[in-house]
């Protein structure tokens, strides 16, 4: 990695954080500038417009949460253990000392929902990315015999969302500091309802499996 890219990379860092806490719409090139105490000219050179910065930063959010969550699951064993180990480690993203406002991710899909454009799309598409991968650790518990044939995969992935965007705000707005227990006392209540008779993993395991 060259010099620019080390300092493009670097600036990311800090815009990331500092999207948690004043969102990506409050993320400007003069803010940013401020906060690093670099030029504006500088920055600009890097990004070429605060929409450029703002789609950078979502980039680059993705690409950490890709790196935090979905690919330490995947090195876990398909089904039931990889799917516990994905919604654990989607929790523990909500609540980082790098992320003192939560989630950026999260909160710019409130900011952007109604807005078309490049950083909905992207946002869409990270979400979109993010149910199926959920869909398909799921599918995969099925075809290993530890959730039941019948279950529908895209509706639990449906349900896992919910409940990591109800912890979310439960923990952020509301200051509520069992938040994460909730939720995954709510996961492992819902793999319990649709595990098959003849599961590898009970529902205490796959609560301890998250804890």
């Amino acid at each position: 990695m060259g010099k620019g890219e080390q300092t493009r990379a670097l600036i990311l860092g800090e815009a990331v954080a500092l999207a948690s806490q004043v969102g990506i719409e409050g993320l400007t090139i003069g803010v940013l500038a401020e906060r690093l105490k670099l030029s504006k000219s500088g920055l600009f050179a890097h990004f070429g417009s605060r929409e450029g910065l703002q789609l950078a930063v979502v980039e680059a959010a993705q690409a950490d949460f890709v790196a935090r969550a979905i690919k330490p699951a995947l090195t876990e064993p398909r089904g039931l253990p990889r799917l516990c180990r994905l919604f654990e480690l989607w929790l523990a993203n909500l609540d980082l000392p790098e992320r003192p406002g939560g989630c950026p991710l999260l909160a710019a899909a409130v900011e952007f929902d109604d807005q078309p454009g490049l950083i909905r799309d992207r946002l869409a598409a990270g979400h979109r990315h993010l149910l199926a991968t959920l869909a398909r650790a799921s599918a995969q518990a099925v075809e290993c015999g530890h959730l039941a044939a019948d279950s529908d995969t895209e509706q639990l992935a449906f349900e896992l969302f919910g409940l990591v965007l109800a912890a979310h705000h439960h923990l952020r707005l509301l200051g509520d500091t069992t938040a994460l227990e909730r939720a995954r006392r709510g996961f492992a209540e819902r793999i319990e309802r649709c595990q098959g008779p003849v599961a590898s993993l009970g529902p205490a395991d796959a609560a301890g499996a998250i804890a």
